[in-house]
């Protein structure tokens, strides 16, 4: 009894002052199994890394396969779980890590974590002094970008960190919000850096001086100043181009291939900006924004078969782009209303053969889980009552999270919808708001609530 005691308190002591500890009052498999972690890669088991927001090629699907969705014959082993603090972004895994930003108190921090069994490995911190307009909390909205040996953030307040991912050790830092002139909008800086070989691009949408002292409530009145985005040398945090007349949105920006040509989209607060990721020419400016002033784009767009497909949920909806000869020809595009075909709020769509799964809808109490058909925005089916949900593609099944806490995989199907298997979270205290997208990699499933983490394996 005294030794239980003990350890309960030695518990609420390290979880309490922020320390990183393997949650192994309810992991079925505790951190005080494993040895040391070893310097390296730490991987035991063969699989894939997840080392950016929605996945290695941010569309939100995993080639990972053999993994078991028998979740409610089998309950999927808790490998393990830590807690977190503010914020709303997803993780990354790479090299066996588990990398995790949040903030406590008034630092946020960037925590790595061996990935097979939550061990903590080290943790940066930086003082932060961010406060929502809106009441939301005050913890970083991105997720972190893994690129070899470095791993980059971006803060809420627009910090922009690059870290030693084995040592947790500074490499370079730059202050966007001080360089660029950020004028803080309605949710903070939120949108994830993307790696394309030596650059690290970054949404970061500065204004012109007379713009940085205007008043909350008259964000309307604030210029953009020719960076909405800006490429870092991803070694030294130079600024290698500036570009896009934009201001920033919470869409993070993708490369996809267009008509034969690697390009950048950057969905920005009025629209949807194509550009060159190696120099930054603009190539096409496609405004897509709801006329309503609280209104934003944060879904990330998704190119598919050379078409992109654009989503909001303030009042547009979505719409399926063409590129010819650089020039944006709309397929299809929902005319506002309530007939809105699919209205993601930050969630984003995924495309499989010719068909869009996605949560649409504004609002939790109006959010439906819906089949689009691609070609024609044509609604397949819908499923209410799921709230605001995330979805991740892995090995023909779609693994929802749903914002409640709810947990369930279904295979894509355009002519109905199944659950194929669903697991029973109440011992998971998954708690509201779960509006980080799931992870998979390496077999295991990795899940974020307001204030855990975990770590589900589903390999056979």
């Amino acid at each position: 009894m005294h030794y239980r005691f003990w350890l309960g308190l030695l518990y609420i002591i390290l979880t309490t002052t922020g320390c990183g500890v393997a949650d192994s009052g309810i992991a079925q498999e505790s951190s005080s199994s494993k040895s040391a972690a070893p310097s390296g890669g730490l991987w035991s088991r063969p699989g894939l890394d997840w080392p950016s927001f929605l996945g290695p090629e941010r569309n939100g699907k995993s080639a990972e396969t053999d993994l078991r969705f028998d979740w409610a014959e089998r309950p999927p082993q808790v490998v393990w779980s830590q807690r977190v603090g503010e914020g709303y972004g997803s993780g990354a895994v790479a090299n066996g890590r588990y990398f995790h930003f949040d903030r406590t108190r008034d630092q946020a921090r960037l925590r790595a974590f061996h990935a097979e069994n939550g061990e903590l490995l080290w943790e940066f911190s930086y003082p932060t002094s961010y406060t929502d307009m809106y009441g939301f909390d005050g913890g970083p909205r991105g997720s972190p970008v893994v690129d070899g040996d470095r791993v980059y953030i971006h803060g809420v307040e627009g910090m922009l960190y690059c870290i030693n991912a084995e040592t947790g050790k500074e490499v370079w830092r730059v202050d966007t919000a001080e360089e660029f002139g950020v004028v803080q909008n309605f949710f903070g800086a939120g949108s994830t850096p993307l790696v394309h070989k030596d650059l690290l691009i970054t949404m970061v949408g500065g204004s012109p001086p007379e713009s940085r002292s205007v008043p909350f409530g008259r964000l309307a009145e604030v210029k953009p100043n020719g960076n909405g985005i800006v490429a870092f040398d991803k070694l030294t945090g130079e600024v290698r181009y500036v570009s896009v007349n934009d201001l920033a949105s919470y869409a993070s920006p993708v490369i996809g291939e267009i008509n034969g040509k690697a390009t950048g989209l950057a969905f920005m607060r009025s629209g949807l900006v194509a550009f060159d990721p190696d120099s930054g020419e603009v190539g096409f400016e496609f405004p897509f924004r709801a006329r309503k002033f609280e209104s934003v784009n944060a879904s990330t767009p998704i190119i598919t078969n050379g078409k992109v497909l654009i989503t909001e949920s303030y009042g547009l909806g979505g719409a399926l782009l063409e590129i010819k000869d650089g020039v944006p020809d709309v397929i299809w595009a929902d005319q506002g209303g309530r007939n809105q075909a699919l209205a993601c709020h930050w969630n984003t769509p995924i495309v499989v053969d010719g068909y869009a799964y996605a949560s649409s809808g504004e609002k939790q109490s109006q959010a439906m889980l819906r089949c689009v058909r691609m070609s024609d925005g044509h609604v397949m089916w819908e499923e209410p009552g799921l709230t605001r949900s995330s979805l991740t593609l892995a090995d023909d099944h779609l693994i929802c999270l749903c914002e409640n806490g709810k947990l369930f995989a279904f295979k894509p199907d355009p002519n109905a919808f199944q659950v194929t298997t669903q697991i029973d979270v109440s011992d998971l205290r998954l708690l509201y708001p779960c509006w980080a997208s799931p992870i998979v990699s390496h077999g295991y499933l990795y899940v974020r609530g307001k204030s855990k983490v975990w770590c589900l394996d589903i390999a056979h």
